[in-house]
C-alpha cells in the first residue's frame, strides 16, 4: 500500500436524534443520524400505519374473499 494516501480511521460515537449513541469506526471525527435501530419503527415494532383516503380499508375489502379462501386452505 502507498503511504500517506489513506484517511485516518477513528473510533467515534454516532449520536441519534433520540439520544442513543452507537460506537463505531469511521473516517469522520463525529457523526449524527436522524434515526437508529433503537427508535426505528421496523426494529421497535411500533410501526404506525398512516392511511390516507381509506386505502387500507379499500384493499381489505377488495381482497377479503381471497384472504378467506387462503385461511381455510391453510388450516
Amino acid at each position: 500500500m502507498k503511504k500517506d494516501i489513506h484517511p485516518e480511521y477513528h473510533k467515534i460515537k454516532a449520536q441519534c436524534a433520540c439520544g442513543n449513541e452507537v460506537e463505531l469506526g469511521s473516517v469522520n471525527k463525529e457523526m449524527s443520524v436522524e434515526i437508529c435501530s433503537a427508535c426505528h419503527p421496523f426494529f421497535t415494532g411500533k410501526q404506525k400505519l398512516v392511511d390516507s383516503a381509506g386505502r387500507v380499508e379499500k384493499f381489505m375489502k377488495k381482497y377479503a374473499d381471497h384472504m378467506k379462501k387462503n385461511s381455510k386452505t391453510a388450516a
